[in-house]
């Protein structure tokens, strides 16, 4: 499942399509198109070139030189190709298989290359002139402050830091891996930290992040293979608790996450 470490990824992958002259645009699935962005609009590239990949969050961002900026969400099981080479090694939870019935959305180079999204499950997205206001800061980037300020709700803790809205990027599994490290049980109320343990979250949500992205990827936390029913806790043995929080399948610690 793509999380801001993927796209990162796939973002340092697309730099190799900058300043690449842009010849077909082909959407054979129009599922995929959001926002009211359609393949008419689409087809608006052709002629243009990228100038720029950035990233908000999950959300990769491909500038134009004169026109619209792309969009591309990856969803559960997206998977950038670029030039037939892919962003990631393998994608936690996606299928290997390089069905040409997955790609949905391609752009076409006039050297011959070209960009795809390959998406099995079809919930990724593509769109013209994403709303990035609509994100909250980066994980990567976040200040203790705008920290502080996501986390002031009575929502669980979990679920207010996976708000893309509030907090850019993270997932599922970084969710569970940092907080798992900062001690933090994830269903309690945010605004119930103390100001020691918004700097620890911090922290450790700052130095996870950077350690996981050295190691390859979402799926390479040290709490990640004891994510199975009936496993225990690698540091302290107890049993870990499954549960849902904020809608999603949770493990944590209940020994030393309160």
């Amino acid at each position: 499942m793509p999380e801001i470490l993927e796209v990162e990824s796939y973002r340092v992958r697309a730099e190799s399509v900058l300043r690449r002259a842009i010849v077909r645009v082909r959407t054979p699935d129009a599922w995929i198109l959001k926002q009211g962005t359609t393949p008419r609009q689409l087809r608006s590239l052709v002629g243009e070139t990228f100038v720029a990949a950035r990233r908000r969050g999950k959300l990769l961002l491909l500038d134009t030189a004169g026109g619209p900026t792309l969009g591309v969400r990856f969803g559960m099981t997206g998977v950038l190709e670029v030039d037939g080479a892919e962003g990631v090694e393998q994608l936690r939870y996606a299928s290997s298989r390089r069905d040409p019935g997955w790609v949905r959305f391609e752009i076409e180079f006039a050297d011959g290359g070209r960009l795809a999204l390959r998406d099995a499950r079809r919930l990724g997205g593509v769109q013209l002139e994403p709303d990035e206001s609509r994100l909250g800061p980066d994980a990567l980037e976040i200040t203790a402050a705008q920290l502080a300020g996501a986390l002031d709700s009575a929502a669980p803790l979990k679920a207010r830091l996976m708000d893309q809205g509030r907090v850019a990027g993270l997932g599922n599994l970084l969710t569970d891996e940092v907080l798992w490290r900062a001690g933090l049980d994830p269903a309690r109320p945010a605004r119930s930290l103390t100001s020691d343990e918004r700097r620890r979250l911090h922290r450790e949500l700052r130095g996870t992040l950077r350690q996981l992205m050295r190691r390859g990827g979402s799926h390479t936390g040290d709490l990640h293979d004891a994510r199975v029913p009936g496993a225990q806790c690698p540091l302290d043995g107890a049993a870990l608790e499954r549960r849902t929080v904020g809608g999603r399948t949770t493990y944590s610690c209940p020994r030393h996450q309160t």
